[in-house]
């Protein structure tokens, strides 16, 4: 197939998912890039691969030094999804992101890091925001991944202690894998943000993809930053504005 030279850089960019990491969140991700893209019909889409591979080892369990180290299996993927036509990646989980740079320079394409665009969001955010709470991962947290980012536009980064880390949040993570999404799940994550707005947090990251999931932003008295919708946006402006590549 030829594509004129005229053609708008949304027919001709197509954007790789590296997904998996969990299927439902890539599901959700998927979701989230269809309903923030603008259009009217089935042509105004963006064209999009999707590669979600659930064998890849568990993020976490690796950081903790506790499983496989999953390197292989997201370049192993990234290649999958270049060979297929991608121009441009996305990894909806925030954890992989610890492992982007070991897979960066090999996989000959560019990444859309999601958390440097959380961090980009939360900047631009009016009224400015100082302090932010993060629900995540125990691989996450220990990773430093969003005080790294944050840290950059000099916004602060309140976490859970470490009872509320294992006992809520990893709890209703693991829940929300397992297709449990009610209302005991949204009470533990509930719980945790409201401990971190206690910190001062003037706004909670859902920094692990299956948290929008099992927790509603209506849940919450202080704005839920979700970083796949976030991620979803930057690609459509990314892709819509030619930039991609």
């Amino acid at each position: 197939m030829t594509i004129p030279a005229s053609t708008p850089a949304r027919a001709t960019e197509i954007i790789g998912i590296l997904g998996g990491m969990g299927p439902a969140a890539t599901a959700d991700f998927y979701a989230k890039l269809v309903s923030t893209t603008p259009g009217t019909s089935d042509q105004d889409h963006l064209r999009t691969v999707i590669w979600s591979d659930p064998t890849i080892p568990d993020r976490t369990e690796a950081l903790l030094g506790e499983g496989p180290d999953p390197t292989p299996w997201l370049l192993d993927g990234s290649r999958v999804l270049r060979e297929a036509g991608a121009t441009v990646i996305a990894i909806p989980c925030n954890t992989a992101h610890a492992f982007v740079p070991r897979i960066a320079d090999q996989v000959g394409l560019p990444i859309v890091h999601m958390i440097g665009e959380v961090a980009r969001h939360l900047s631009a955010m009016s009224p400015p925001v100082h302090t932010v709470g993060l629900l995540a991962t125990t691989g996450t947290v220990r990773a430093g991944l969003y005080q790294e980012w944050l840290d950059r536009v000099g916004i602060r980064l309140v976490l859970p202690d470490d009872v509320g880390q294992n006992r809520d949040i990893m709890t209703a993570i693991r829940a929300v894998k397992a297709g449990v999404r009610d209302e005991s799940t949204t009470a533990l994550l509930a719980r945790a943000a409201r401990r971190l707005t206690e910190q001062g947090a003037q706004a909670v990251i859902a920094g692990c993809t299956e948290i929008p999931l099992g927790l509603p932003a209506k849940a919450l008295d202080v704005p839920l930053v979700d970083p796949s919708l976030v991620l979803a946006q930057a690609l459509v402006n990314l892709v819509t504005s030619g930039n991609a590549g």
